[in-house]
């Protein structure tokens, strides 16, 4: 039931931590891969040290998901290489950083032009990409899409968790995410019963946080650490495979437990 050779999946964000380790536990599975990130990342690396550990095929391509015209290319690009995709991983998110304008201040000075930006990479870019790959989805018989939200699409931040430090969290952030898991129920409605739609809520994964914020984040914590890239492993297995095959429309928090209270 987890076997997926003869399947491809395609994973956005493909260069990143997590998408890498969720790409990463389909190619164990005997998936063939297609990771998508943005110009500059560090995509060929990382599609070549999967390819050497996993030896099962690995395509990479540059896919600015800001852009509708860029995104358009994707299932040409996907049917000439792999010739068939079987499963979407919407992992990509615009999350910026305390240098980018109008992104991490106070309510009253977040940018709309931001707010675009984020909702353009995290929203519409995973609608956009499960429309236009779900001819190809549907015709494998077996399709599944995995979108990544976030508990804050779930729940309210704490901003008491950011308090002395450059980090914090903003409304674009967390409305795209909320937008998504929403979409999830949508689109498993949508495209039954040819195609799966699940989400996967992750909860902090620790990047070299601030120490006082790390203490606090784990102190709310039932399982008192927070999330490294390994933890969603097992998840993104569950939806994507036929372990999950009568499940779909659901929201999976992988969060040590910190929305149960």
């Amino acid at each position: 039931m987890m076997n997926l050779e003869g399947r491809v999946a395609v994973v956005t964000g493909g260069a990143g931590h997590l998408g890498g380790a969720m790409a990463d536990a389909l190619a164990e599975l005997g998936c063939a891969i297609c990771l998508l990130d943005r110009p500059g990342s560090a995509l060929q690396d990382r599609c070549d040290e999967l390819g050497s550990l996993r030896k099962v095929e690995v395509a990479g391509f540059e896919v600015d998901l800001e852009q509708e015209s860029s995104r358009a290319s994707v299932p040409g690009l996907v049917a000439d290489r792999l010739g068939r995709a079987d499963i979407l991983i919407n992992n990509a998110a615009f999350v910026g950083d305390s240098t980018l304008k109008g992104w991490v201040v106070p309510f009253e000075e977040q940018r709309i032009d931001t707010w675009r930006r984020a909702l353009e990479v995290n929203l519409t870019a995973a609608f956009h990409l499960s429309q236009l790959l779900s001819p190809m989805l549907r015709a494998g018989g077996k399709g599944s899409i995995v979108n990544v939200g976030s508990i804050y699409g779930v729940v309210g931040p704490d901003l008491r968790l950011y308090e002395g430090t450059a980090m914090g969290n903003p409304a674009a952030y967390a409305a795209s995410k909320g937008g998504l898991v929403q979409m999830t129920r949508w689109l498993s409605s949508v495209l039954a019963p040819d195609v799966r739609v699940n989400c996967i809520s992750p909860g902090g994964i620790a990047r070299g946080q601030p120490a006082v914020f790390a203490e606090r984040y784990v102190s709310r914590t039932p399982l008192r650490r927070m999330g490294s890239e390994e933890d969603f492993k097992g998840a993104i297995a569950f939806f994507a495979s036929d372990l999950s095959a009568w499940v779909t429309g659901e929201n999976l928090m992988v969060d040590g437990g910190w929305t149960v209270w």
